[in-house]
């Protein structure tokens, strides 16, 4: 089974807005074991998307068209995909009445040319997902199918999950199951990374199944991608769980965490693991560390706060004036671990674009300190002073066995 993805919309075109939703969809069709060789961006113009899916379809099994199924004039993907089926079009009355619903819930009064999404080409079916007022569309032509949904990334997703997945699943005979686990790493670069475990990737080029891919992430590290294709579910997790325990094994510390788990996640847990809490001081982060992890304690019960402000040179070495920052926010908000990173005065390193950071981690009786080399100018400094000073926290509470 092959799939090609459409992205409709002359926004994506120039810009206005990134295409997001192709990444996603093809995603779930890796995941899902669905071929997809090709994705496609297309203005609003009639004719030129009506070329796309006709190509499309030459080349493909299936195409879903993501994007014009709104209720304005340029929104045109119905009437494209109704040409191409060599239908005409049909007012679904429980779908006019869903979207009559839908305004008066949220006390609007309906627009009548919202009634333009309940039009279906004749032969077409409606998705059972509408999260919105748009309904998702499967369209056959011949022994080909044309899914259309909205370019609004929740009911895209929404519909893509209960819908075209699954569909395409039962089109092409499959019966495999394919999941994936995610190990997130920090302190190690992607070519570092392919270096370790390069031998373990040519074993599992010659096996076959699982396989190993890296995506770089930024401040989120590199993630390394692990993909099974089993005949069940608990032989999947299996199999995840081998292959996760083996790459554990040959990357050591630098993995901090799996699938959705950021750095303040997994330094959260750790501190809650061991009744501990936090505080900061800011200076060279700018009020960073306390935006990230108060969005995950928004109670503030763990993190218990910040200070925030610039740290004068004092003559000290920026390893001493971090590690006294710590210890004052430490005491500040009454914390069992103080955190501070400080950068080294503006110098020769910053003008090629490198900037030295002091990292302070006080806890207990011991206070850690290390200095690292980061990118000199100010959002990226910032963010990477961030998660290299919640990676040296993490570090350490791993090493404490209280």
């Amino acid at each position: 089974m092959n799939c090609e993805v459409i992205a409709v919309g002359t926004e994506l075109l120039l810009g206005i807005i990134v295409d997001s939703n192709s990444a996603w969809i093809g995603e779930q069709l890796a995941l899902a074991g669905i071929d997809s060789y090709l994705q496609v961006k297309v203005g609003d113009n009639f004719q030129r998307i009506e070329a796309c899916l006709r190509q499309g379809l030459e080349r493909s099994d299936a195409v879903i068209c993501c994007g014009g199924l709104g209720p304005t004039q340029d929104d045109i993907t119905r009437d494209v995909i109704a040409g191409v089926m060599g239908v005409t079009m049909r007012r679904d009355a429980a779908i006019a009445d869903k979207i009559r619903r839908i305004f008066s819930a949220r006390g609007r009064v309906m627009p009548e040319n919202n009634l333009r999404q309940a039009d279906v080409p004749i032969g077409a079916r409606v998705m059972a997902e509408m999260p919105g007022t748009a309904p998702g569309l499967v369209c056959p032509v011949g022994n080909k199918v044309i899914y259309a949904v909205p370019g609004v990334p929740s009911e895209m997703r929404a519909m893509m999950s209960g819908t075209v997945i699954p569909d395409l699943r039962r089109r092409s005979g499959q019966s495999a199951v394919i999941r994936s686990r995610v190990l997130r790493t920090w302190g190690m670069s992607e070519s570092g990374l392919a270096e370790v475990l390069a031998p373990r990737v040519d074993d599992l080029d010659r096996l076959g199944n699982p396989t190993i891919a890296y995506q770089a992430s930024g401040i989120e590290g590199i993630k390394v991608r692990i993909v099974a294709k089993c005949d069940d579910e608990a032989t999947a997790a299996r199999v995840l769980d081998s292959e996760e325990a083996l790459l554990r094994g040959l990357l050591g510390e630098v993995v901090f965490g799996i699938d959705g788990e950021s750095m303040e996640v997994v330094v959260l847990k750790l501190l809650r693991n061991k009744a501990m809490t936090l505080a900061a001081a800011e200076s060279v982060t700018g009020g960073l560390l306390a935006s990230r992890m108060s969005a995950v304690d928004p109670a503030m019960k763990t993190f218990r706060g910040a200070l925030i402000g610039t740290q004068e040179a004092d003559g000290r070495p920026a390893l001493e004036r971090a590690s006294s920052a710590a210890l004052q926010a430490r005491r500040q908000w009454g914390a069992d671990v103080g955190l501070a990173a400080v950068a080294e005065a503006p110098g020769v390193d910053e003008r090629a674009g490198t900037r030295p950071v002091a990292l302070a981690v006080a806890m207990g009786s011991a206070q850690h300190s290390e200095t690292t080399i980061l990118p000199g100018d100010g959002p990226r400094l910032r963010e990477f002073a961030v998660i290299n000073l919640l990676n040296l926290l993490r570090r350490k509470l791993a090493e404490d066995p209280a």
